[in-house]
């Protein structure tokens, strides 16, 4: 059986080849979904778009260069996409690629950051270290993988029995989205600057080395010291040890971009971490 469309005949294998192609193409964005893989795809579609114009305007020169950039990129592939494609390859293996995702906890942003402030203050406190990643819009599910998945009820009495010191996770980061805890114990990437005060450490490195990969919120309660500190697109902010100045420094850091520009009134001046010294890894 053939249809017409604008006068082209449609038979029922095309038909089942643009919706298998459909359904393929819907949970390969799954995959990528809340990871750092969704920016490389908008650049690429980005790259792809320039080229179409310098194209269709004869732009010898930039066609020239953006194909052979596109060409780099596409060998490059497997390599940027190396834990997409792990994870891809393992949820085939075992069937789950059609699993549903639930859904985010509706809590609000100001309750959210209310508690984490104050659980903050109380490890801080007793000088117990953590390390609290709050997800923004790039995804952190690679980083999430390499920890103890929980996708918990975020909530003060869980936030405090992870990091006490006889808990299995409290020497790794915790990363929250939303109102939901996914994962403790998660191992984040450490930041290449050297850093030259005596007091940071291992924890602070590695809250500057995820927000300089990605735009997560981290906060940091150093164990020698029990100062806290936030860390934000690779800069560390000056400690804090009020609740209040705390919350509304979190806040200003996780809203919208005018509510970061209220944020230089009303919180601290952000530093970049100096790369002179190098720091015990003890905090």
């Amino acid at each position: 059986m053939f249809i017409s469309l604008w006068g082209f005949p449609i038979g029922l294998s095309d038909l089942v080849d643009v919706a298998a192609t459909a359904v393929l193409t819907y949970y390969l964005l799954l995959l990528i979904r809340g990871t750092r893989g969704v920016r490389i795809m908008i650049g690429l579609l980005v790259l792809l778009i320039v080229l179409g114009l310098a194209t269709r305007l004869h732009l010898l020169v930039l066609t020239t260069v953006l194909q052979f950039l596109l060409v780099g990129t596409a060998v490059s592939l497997p390599i940027l996409f190396q834990p997409e494609l792990r994870r891809a390859l393992e949820q085939l293996g075992r069937g789950g690629v059609l699993a549903r995702r639930e859904l985010d906890d509706p809590t609000s942003l100001e309750a959210v950051l209310t508690l984490l402030a104050r659980a903050a203050i109380m490890l801080s406190q007793t000088r117990t270290g953590a390390l609290i990643a709050i997800e923004q819009s790039t995804g952190l599910r690679e980083f999430v993988e390499s920890g103890t998945r929980l996708d918990a009820h975020l909530s003060l009495e869980l936030l405090l029995t992870i990091f006490s010191p006889r808990s299995p996770l409290h020497d790794g980061a915790v990363i929250v989205k939303g109102g939901t805890i996914e994962a403790a114990g998660c191992f984040l990437p450490l930041s290449e600057n050297v850093l030259a005060d005596a007091h940071l450490g291992t924890r602070h490195r590695a809250a500057i080395g995820l927000s300089e990969q990605t735009d997560a919120v981290v906060i940091v309660v150093s164990e020698q010291t029990g100062r806290i500190s936030i860390a934000r697109t690779g800069r560390l902010s000056r400690e804090i040890e009020e609740e209040p100045r705390l919350r509304s420094a979190l806040l200003a850091c996780c809203r919208a971009p005018r509510a970061r520009r209220i944020a230089r009134r009303v919180t601290w001046p952000l530093r970049r971490v100096p790369r002179a010294g190098l720091a015990k890894p003890n905090a």
